[in-house]
C-alpha cells in the first residue's frame, strides 16, 4: 500500500503544471486596467468637486436674491411716499410732511441694507442698460443722449438692475444741426 502512495505522489508531482506567463505579460493588462479605473475616479472625483463648487455657488445666490422678491414689491411705497412729498401742498400739516420724511428715510436706509440701490438718472449718459427711455426731449444745452428728467427711479439689487429708470432723454435740435460734407479731402459745413 505504501508503493501507491508513493506512486499516487509521484504522479500528482509529475501533473503537468500549467506554463506561466511571463511576469511583464501579466502585469500589462492588470497596469493598463489599474490607469483606466484610476482616470475614471480622477474624472468623477473631478465632476463631484465641480458639483459640490456649483451647488455652493446656487445656495449663495438663492440666499443672496432671495430678498429680491419682496423688495420690487416695496419699490411702490417708495415711490408713493416719494411722490406725496413732492406733491405737499402749503397748506398740509408740517409734521405730517416731516413724519412722510422721516418714514421714507428709514424705508430707504433699510432697503440699501439689503442691497437696494438706486440708479442714478438725471444728467448721466443715456445707458439702456439701466434706463428705460419714455420720450425725446429737444434742448440745445445739453449733450445728445443725456437724461433729461426722470419719471420713475430705477433701483439696483446687489449688482442686478431690479427696476429700470424710466427717463426722457435729450436730443440736439434739427435746426442747430450741422451737416459736414466731405470736399476733395476737407471738411466744408453747410
Amino acid at each position: 500500500m505504501l508503493q501507491n502512495e508513493e506512486l499516487i505522489e509521484k504522479q500528482e508531482g509529475e501533473t503537468p503544471q500549467p506554463t506561466e506567463p511571463e511576469k511583464g505579460e501579466e502585469k500589462q493588462p492588470l497596469q493598463e486596467s489599474l490607469a483606466e479605473l484610476n482616470n475614471k475616479y480622477l474624472r468623477l472625483y473631478a465632476e463631484f468637486e465641480n458639483y459640490k463648487k456649483r451647488i455652493q455657488r446656487e445656495k449663495e445666490d438663492l440666499i443672496r436674491y432671495s430678498k429680491e422678491d419682496i423688495l420690487y414689491h416695496l419699490l411702490p411705497v417708495i415711490d408713493n411716499l416719494e411722490m406725496a412729498l413732492k406733491h405737499s401742498a402749503d397748506n398740509v400739516s408740517e409734521a405730517l410732511v416731516k413724519g412722510v420724511e422721516i418714514t421714507l428715510r428709514e424705508l430707504q436706509r433699510v432697503t440699501e441694507k439689503f442691497g437696494l440701490v438706486p440708479i442714478p438718472a438725471t444728467g448721466t449718459p443715456f445707458d439702456p442698460s439701466v434706463h428705460h427711455a419714455m420720450s425725446q426731449v429737444e434742448r440745445a444745452d445739453m449733450e445728445d443722449k443725456t437724461v433729461v428728467e426722470e419719471f420713475r427711479k430705477g433701483y439696483m439689487f446687489n449688482g442686478k438692475v431690479l427696476r429700470p429708470s424710466m427717463v426722457a432723454v435729450s436730443r440736439r435740435p434739427a435746426e442747430e444741426t450741422e451737416t459736414k460734407i466731405r470736399i476733395n479731402g476737407s471738411t466744408k459745413e453747410e
